[in-house]
């Protein structure tokens, strides 16, 4: 293990427990941070029923959010929900050291700027996880199917530190593809979660077969995913021209699904509407696109969010 990488990571809730015991498997020394479940993880590590074989695990060190590090990891992965009241930067602040590089494992568009700013000095790298997995109890995750990362540099390239994180997580047992150009690959995931995710919660949780057969429900999904396609161009990240009828089409040959949001919703969790909605349309706003049914979705789930506050 001398001669593999240290790794922390921040928020090991399901996306975070499953790559850490990835890398766990890869040899690597795998500490976590939890803001919750300490007592639990402390007393049985990780349990992780997945179809990869035995991925439970203890992690080498378990800090509690707030404790100081011995010493700075030589990789930091960030697996939080981006939330307007989680500040990411200070989560990751004690964790980053001289040669600590940043490694976000997160949903959205434009999350990247504002942990680039508070660590100028750092290598940062950018991840699209494509896995089902869910938290079944304290410390219990259930891994379903998937778990390719798609990984690149930020804002673009393919460096030495993320072929060296690729090398470990292939040998823990997964698939990355790495891009040069990661903003385009999130812009590509975007296509589907800045539609697909504030609908299915508009719809009261609904998921994807109800959402596409109801009337007038895929008009309205494609006339979004038009939205998007329009920004991801005025950004400069061009999606291919069949790239709706692909996405309609993969999602019809899914099983009904409630994705991410949907469940957040039906369990009562904040919602990422900020980072997967709510960041497209400001640079739709910023690069002068109309962008109508994406604003107004946005806008209805900001009343839907002011309205709970009042009524908690």
């Amino acid at each position: 293990m001398a001669d593999k990488p240290s790794i922390v990571i921040i928020g090991a809730g399901a996306i975070g427990s499953f790559y850490g015991a990835i890398l766990k498997r890869a040899g690597c020394a795998v500490s976590v941070v939890l803001r919750s479940e300490y007592d639990a993880v402390q007393d049985a590590g990780f349990v992780i029923d997945s179809p990869l074989g035995n991925l439970s695990y203890r992690p080498d060190r378990i800090y509690r959010d707030g404790e100081t590090p011995d010493q700075a990891p030589d990789y930091v992965i960030c697996c939080v929900k981006v939330l307007p009241g989680i500040d990411r930067a200070r989560l990751l602040s004690p964790w980053v050291g001289e040669g600590t590089r940043i490694v976000l494992i997160e949903n959205g568009i434009d999350i990247e700027p504002e942990i680039a700013r508070a660590f100028p000095e750092q290598a940062l790298i950018s991840c699209l996880a494509f896995i089902a997995v869910s938290r079944t109890a304290p410390g219990k995750i259930e891994h379903k199917a998937f778990g390719q990362l798609t990984m690149g540099a930020w804002p673009q390239g393919v460096s030495d530190d993320c072929r060296t994180l690729e090398a470990l997580f292939v040998e823990g047992g997964i698939h990355i593809k790495l891009a040069e150009q990661v903003v385009g690959e999130r812009w590509r995931k975007s296509l589907w979660n800045t539609p697909f995710n504030p609908l299915s919660v508009l719809a009261g949780g609904a998921d994807t077969v109800t959402l596409l057969d109801s009337p007038g429900g895929e008009r309205l999904a494609r006339e979004m995913m038009a939205e998007v396609v329009a920004v991801a161009a005025a950004d400069g990240h061009a999606l291919p021209e069949d790239a709706i009828d692909k996405n309609i089409a993969g999602t019809r040959k899914m099983p009904a699904y409630r994705n991410s949001m949907a469940l957040d919703y039906l369990a009562g969790r904040p919602m990422e509407i900020e980072a997967i909605l709510g960041n497209v349309v400001a640079l739709a706003e910023r690069h002068g696109v109309d962008v109508p049914r994406l604003r107004t979705m946005h806008v209805a789930l900001t009343m839907r969010d002011v309205q709970a506050a009042k009524d908690s």
